[in-house]
């Protein structure tokens, strides 16, 4: 018979005992090959043991070529059941492959204890290791530690050097494997919501606006690109906690430890010019007077009441960062991206940054999480690390305890180092192409 486009029968003849047989045969080629498109020759006028034994033939070849289905282990307990007598009968019946078939029976007893999708190859071959990593996950999430994924990697492979785990060379602690491991302990990600901001109804027009001013600015202009600069602040606590943790799934309360300090803000504020260069960070505290304790260089520290940036700390910002940028002394023509602040906003300054010839490209209200270019792209990869020191510190060694015996929050001097490694750390080609792309 030819399968195509309209498949015939070409010749047909088969036992009267066996019609029901062969036609069944007939039925599961034809669809297989309709749906992959195929033009074959097939003479079912064979004896019904070689019919049958091509059909077989076939149905393993063709489940190879065809793309990998996922079961889950109720199903597969189903097929295992109908085909207690008859694995063939399944492989109709159920439309899968007799070697499936004869698999899932030998894995019958693993079967019962699944509940989701059932592992092809039996259990765990680092049965011991992923038992301990698990106990180690649910201890750290007792004690209110945030777990994250890189976490469970990095403690697999100190678990490799451990002998009783009987882990051998190959182990490599891949993505792949943590979503295994955390699939079976049911384990999942869990994370904190947020309202995210209200955009304006004319927000299409204001952001086509702003670009057309940046575009003829630059032509009328001819910034060099270190000459282009975006400054922004983000605010920013003692307690870095992240938003995420490995849990127990099913769990209602997803507690985190801390030492308390989760309202004690500072802000920080980062820049960068369009050629990749990043600017001195600078902190500002919220208290009186400045830190007695030696701190490090590189950072610039203030302090203020209420730790916001008013005109003066702006005037400090432009003084000990933007006037010391490359080429700041040769007053080139030079753009500054920032929000729509009133301290920005204010005649006094305008007039300063004229004489600096600095033209300000003023963020439209309500289009900072659209256009601002460190929001965008450089804030999220600087608090993620950030976030990693800060667990980091609160899972690894001994820290101070107040009177009550309560943690101690982080020291001053300990979070500036942290900036100003991880400020260093961002790559300037990440910020070079953050330009390009804005």
């Amino acid at each position: 018979m030819f399968f195509g486009e309209n498949p015939q029968v070409v010749t047909y003849s088969a036992q009267p005992s066996y019609d029901i047989k062969a036609k069944s045969v007939y039925i599961y080629i034809c669809y297989q090959f309709l749906h992959r498109q195929r033009y074959i020759y097939i003479y079912i006028s064979l004896p019904v043991k070689k019919l049958i034994y091509i059909y077989d033939a076939l149905a393993d070849t063709m489940s190879l070529k065809q793309k990998r289905n996922l079961y889950d282990a109720q199903f597969k307990l189903k097929v295992i059941k109908f085909a207690e007598e008859n694995n063939s009968a399944a492989d109709r019946h159920f439309a899968v492959s007799e070697k499936l078939v004869r698999d899932w029976r030998k894995q019958k007893k693993y079967l019962f204890e699944r509940t989701k999708r059932a592992k092809r190859y039996g259990v765990s071959q680092y049965l011991k290791l992923e038992t301990a990593l698990n106990d180690w996950v649910l201890e750290y999430r007792h004690n209110g530690y945030i777990v994250t994924r890189m976490m469970i990697r990095i403690q697999a492979i100190k678990f490799t050097r451990d002998k009783q785990y009987e882990v051998g060379t190959g182990f490599k602690a891949s993505l792949g494997w943590c979503s295994q491991f955390m699939n079976w302990c049911g384990l999942t990600l869990r994370q904190r919501t947020h309202i995210a901001q209200k955009l304006p109804k004319d927000v299409e027009d204001k952001i086509i606006s702003f670009h057309q001013y940046i575009i003829k600015q630059r032509k009328e202009m001819a910034f060099e690109f270190g000459q282009i600069g975006n400054m922004d602040e983000t605010l920013m606590t003692f307690d870095m906690a992240g938003f995420r943790t490995v849990n127990k799934k099913g769990d209602k309360t997803v507690r985190v430890k801390t030492t308390g300090s989760e309202k004690a803000h500072f802000t920080v504020i980062l820049s960068c010019l369009a050629d990749g260069t990043k600017l001195p960070a600078m902190v500002i505290f919220k208290r009186k007077t400045m830190p007695k304790d030696k701190l490090p260089s590189g950072v610039n520290v203030a302090v203020q009441e209420k730790r916001w940036v008013d005109k003066n700390l702006l005037q400090q910002w432009l003084k000990n960062v933007w006037d010391r940028r490359p080429g700041a002394l040769l007053k080139k023509k030079s753009m500054l991206v920032w929000d729509m602040f009133k301290a920005y906003l204010v005649d006094s300054m305008k007039k300063q940054l004229k004489k600096k010839k600095t033209t300000q490209a003023v963020i439209p209200g309500g289009c900072t999480s659209l256009l601002q270019l460190l929001d965008l792209c450089l804030n999220k990869p600087f608090k993620g690390e950030m976030h990693k020191l800060w667990n980091n510190w609160m899972t690894e060694g001994d820290k101070p305890l107040t009177a009550a015996g309560n943690l101690k929050r982080p020291s001053i001097p300990l979070v500036i180092g942290w900036f100003k490694a991880v400020w260093g750390f961002i790559p300037e080609e990440m910020v070079h192409t953050s330009f390009l792309n804005f």
